[in-house]
């Protein structure tokens, strides 16, 4: 474990827009009476190893609620490019002069601070420039688990010198999609719920996690084991989104080959 005297300024950057093209304004969609975006915050504000939460959104009108709620609940925000999300990453970094910087999704209303903190401290103790929880030769926690961690120094690179749009638009992928350019850490959790999917991209998914806060009578403190037992208990439940097709890393590696091919036309 590292000394707590060396433990560098560590920043969660939670990315969120209103546009999406399966479920619009998701993220302000309210699940018990509260916007999912707040559930992702006060989930990955229990994280321990985070010094600081902000979010980061575009400067597209359509984003002004998400600017407007994090000003009614004091959180720290930075508005950037709408397709550059590296870019947007970046400069919210340096507006918050992390060192470190955790990337957290505002779809996933369910994310773990257990999970973010198993992922921080692998990153940590093994001195790497990028770790994940899931990459795309692997992962083992639930679809809405997924916590990225670097070093301001690794992203500043990735800004600099990224170039295709997909390494652009999905932020971390420079940092690992070519062996060897970093040092990368996949974090493993056992046993493997890789295939479970508790994150918001769809109405189905959207009512499966209202059912998951219903079940806890509107807590968002609710720890991963707790979530688990009770899917467990009520197989019933993922059933609700179990047809939804998940975006995959091999989609955006096909992607990145089509534009790579496209660059060289």
């Amino acid at each position: 474990m590292m000394d707590l005297l060396d433990k560098p300024r560590i920043v969660a950057i939670i990315q969120a827009r209103m546009n999406s093209s399966r479920l619009p304004g998701k993220v302000l969609k309210e699940i018990m009476g509260t916007p999912m975006l707040l559930h992702v915050v006060n989930r990955t504000r229990r994280a321990s190893s985070v010094d600081e939460i902000m979010v980061a959104t575009t400067l597209d009108g359509s984003d002004d609620p998400i600017e407007s709620l994090c000003n009614q609940y004091g959180i720290p925000i930075y508005r950037g490019s709408q397709f550059d999300v590296l870019d947007r990453y970046y400069q919210a970094a340096v507006q918050a002069n992390a060192e470190v910087i955790i990337r957290i999704t505002a779809d996933c209303p369910l994310i773990d601070p257990e999970e973010i903190d198993l992922t921080v401290d692998a990153f940590l103790n093994s001195g790497v420039d990028f770790a994940a929880n899931r990459l795309p030769w692997g992962r083992n926690v639930p679809i809405g688990f997924d916590t990225e961690v670097c070093t301001f120094t690794a992203l500043e690179r990735a800004w600099q010198e990224a170039v295709l749009p997909f390494e652009r638009e999905h932020v971390m992928p420079y940092l690992y999609d070519q062996p060897g350019r970093f040092n990368v850490l996949l974090v493993r959790r056992d046993p493997d719920y890789g295939h479970y999917r508790w994150t918001v991209d769809t109405p189905e998914d959207f009512k499966f996690i209202c059912n998951i806060f219903e079940h806890f009578g509107g807590r968002d403190d609710m720890t991963y084991q707790e979530i688990l037992d009770l899917v467990h208990a009520h197989p019933e439940l993922q059933e609700i989104n179990a047809g939804i097709v998940h975006k995959t890393f091999q989609d955006i590696d096909a992607r990145a080959q089509k534009e790579n091919s496209q660059d060289k036309a």
